[in-house]
């Protein structure tokens, strides 16, 4: 039980490190909360976790190598840019159009229209560096918890992803509980910065895949 709780503490340690930094997970529950009220905060985690899920399993059935590969990244970068601008574009849109308001009834809502767990996947599995993050430090957690067994790769999987599940409810439960305080015209900016930094985050990725894609490029220190 002493090396289970050791996983689970340093785990979440190590999420806290990752989740912390901004991001584009970050920047599309700022906008969502926003909109749509504080739940869609961690449904928006629900499908960072069942991302997560998935790329641990992969792991586990040793797939690390293909994912550490610079075509792979590269790929991954390019679509994952396209996906950002999508989203970023389309939150500037619904702003400048004035189509987006305080109130959470009546009025058409930007972003992703697939459903917060959905987008929560898709904003997960587009950026390259979280891909890479796993495939290298995420990979050796993970067989490092095995040698607990299957208890072993739970309780690693389950203090990572309290930590996202926590930040990315507080921030939620923050920008909600704010929002009583946020005049239209301050409601709109948020939203619209929260649009042009998706769209400055789809260059840096598509400018990170071309490089993977050129064999240039290196694995970050941080998912």
């Amino acid at each position: 039980m002493t090396k289970l709780a050791a996983i689970f503490t340093t785990s979440l340690m190590v999420g806290f490190s990752g989740t912390l930094m901004p991001g584009p997970l970050l920047t599309v529950t700022i906008n969502q909360s926003a909109q749509r009220g504080f739940w869609q905060g961690p449904l928006l985690i629900l499908g960072h976790a069942i991302a997560e899920l998935a790329l641990v399993l992969a792991l586990t059935a040793g797939l690390s190598h293909l994912l550490k590969r610079k075509a792979v990244a590269g790929i991954i970068g390019l679509l994952g840019g396209a996906f950002l601008l999508w989203m970023g574009l389309d939150i500037a849109r619904s702003v400048w159009c004035g189509t987006v308001s305080l109130s959470l009834a009546g009025v058409e809502r930007s972003g992703a229209q697939v459903g917060p767990v959905v987008t929560g996947v898709l904003v997960s599995v587009s950026n390259p560096h979280w891909v890479l993050w796993w495939a290298t430090v995420g990979v050796s957690y993970v067989a490092l918890a095995l040698r607990q067994g299957p208890l072993g790769l739970g309780s690693f999987y389950v203090g990572h992803i309290l930590a996202d599940l926590s930040w990315y409810s507080l921030v939620a439960f923050v920008i909600t509980a704010g929002r009583s305080l946020l005049s239209q015209p301050i409601y709109q900016g948020i939203l619209l910065f929260c649009g042009l930094f998706l769209i400055a985050l789809s260059i840096y990725f598509i400018y990170s895949g071309l490089n993977f894609l050129r064999g240039k490029g290196g694995i970050p220190d941080a998912g």
